[in-house]
């Protein structure tokens, strides 16, 4: 019963509709109205082709949007890396300065030690020549201590001069009373052995610097080795 009411309904509205389209034709003419339908399908496909043209705009946006974005995520990746070489630029100056400071202590200190180095040769050279010049001299004096005293001179290792006196125990002329003498770092005299030792050797050697009087050195040292002997 109710299926038959609901095709009844149907029918009904079909009717009605026909009879709608057909006062619209009495009303309006059929020409109008395919005017009305042609304008219609025309506005839809108007908008049918501005929705696609707008689509394809809209697409194209996101397209732009996206690749936008890409340009920017690279440029700040660009930019970390410029950041990155910056900062490795500004240790890299940073190293450089240290080192050319180290360099110049460096080449201050080399300065320094070669000024220093010069300086001791100067007074190095100047000790060793103060030093051949008393050698020298006492070599010159050789001959007359060997005359006056019976005295030999010798010169031996590290530029040492061994004397040699004779001539002093009367028992025995020919033993010999040997001292060896240097010239140390300071440019002094100094008796580095004395056979047979004298107890008052540091005197002499203490006086003689004083003095500089070598000649009274050698004469009272054998004055000592003359007074030994009658001991």
């Amino acid at each position: 019963m109710a299926h038959i009411k609901a095709e009844d309904e149907i029918i009904l509205f079909e009717r009605e509709m026909k009879e709608f389209w057909t006062k619209l034709k009495s009303v309006y003419g059929t020409e109008q109205i395919n005017q009305t339908l042609a304008l219609r399908d025309s506005c839809k496909e108007s908008i049918k082709a501005l929705s696609e043209k707008w689509s394809k705009k809209l697409k194209e946006g996101d397209l732009m949007i996206d690749k936008i974005q890409e340009y920017r995520n690279e440029i700040l990746q660009q930019s970390q890396r410029i950041s990155e070489n910056q900062e490795h630029l500004t240790e890299v100056k940073s190293n450089l300065n240290q080192e050319e400071e180290q360099k110049k202590d460096l080449t201050d200190s080399i300065q320094e030690l070669k000024e220093e180095l010069m300086k001791k040769k100067e007074v190095i050279s100047s000790k060793n020549k103060a030093t051949k010049e008393r050698v020298e001299r006492l070599c010159k004096s050789k001959v007359l201590f060997e005359e006056r005293l019976g005295l030999e001179i010798r010169r031996i290792h590290n530029e040492q001069l061994q004397f040699i006196f004779r001539h002093i125990d009367h028992k025995d002329p020919d033993k010999p009373y040997v001292f060896t003498l240097s010239i140390n770092e300071q440019g002094d005299y100094e008796v580095t052995s004395c056979t047979p030792p004298l107890d008052c050797i540091a005197e002499f050697q203490l006086k003689v610097r004083e003095t500089n009087n070598f000649s009274a050195f050698v004469a009272n040292i054998r004055k000592a080795f003359t007074a030994l002997s009658y001991k």
